[in-house]
C-alpha cells in the first residue's frame, strides 16, 4: 500500500494569523466511545474554557463524537497548533483516559462561505451519522456565545 505523505503543521508566515481552522482529532481505536459522556466531555470543554482565557486558542464550534472531534478555531500561532493540540489531548489522556491516534487533520478556511459549510458540517455531525434527529439534540457540541 502506498505510504500517505505526513505534513507538517507549521503556520507558514505568509497565511494570515486571524483564519479560522477546521480539525479533526480521533480516537483509538475507533468505534469505542471514548468523548460522548458527561465527564470527558466537561473536562474538555472546562479546559477549553482555560485555553480560550490564556490565549492559546479561541473556539467557534466543537463537536465531539464518540470516537473524535471536530473544531473549528483560530489559533494563536505565537503558541504553535501542534502545542495546543499536544497539551490538549494530552490533558484529556491524562484526566480521563481518552486515547488518542497520532497527529490530527487540519484546514485552514480561506473564505466566508468555506468557514459557514465547515461550520455547518461540524454542527450537523451527529445528525448525518445517525446519532441524534436534531443538532440542537446533541448534547457534546460547545459553541461560541459571545460573538
Amino acid at each position: 500500500m502506498p505510504q500517505r505523505k505526513t505534513l507538517p503543521h507549521g503556520v507558514p508566515e505568509w497565511v494570515d494569523r486571524d483564519d479560522h481552522w477546521f480539525i479533526t482529532i480521533c480516537c483509538t481505536p475507533r468505534g469505542e466511545n471514548q468523548l460522548t459522556n458527561s465527564h470527558t466531555f466537561g473536562t474538555l470543554t472546562e479546559s477549553l474554557r482555560l485555553r480560550e482565557a490564556r490565549g492559546d486558542l479561541k473556539v467557534a464550534i466543537l463537536t465531539a463524537m464518540p470516537d473524535h472531534l471536530h473544531l473549528i478555531c483560530r489559533v494563536n500561532h505565537h503558541r504553535g497548533m501542534s502545542k495546543v493540540i499536544k497539551d490538549l489531548k494530552g490533558y484529556l489522556a491524562r484526566t480521563r483516559g481518552v486515547r488518542w491516534q497520532e497527529g490530527y487533520f487540519d484546514h485552514r478556511l480561506r473564505s466566508p462561505s468555506e468557514y459557514l459549510d465547515k461550520y455547518a458540517y461540524v454542527r450537523r455531525n451527529p445528525v448525518r451519522a445517525g446519532i441524534c434527529a436534531f443538532p440542537e439534540d446533541w448534547p457534546y457540541t460547545y459553541e461560541l456565545t459571545d460573538g
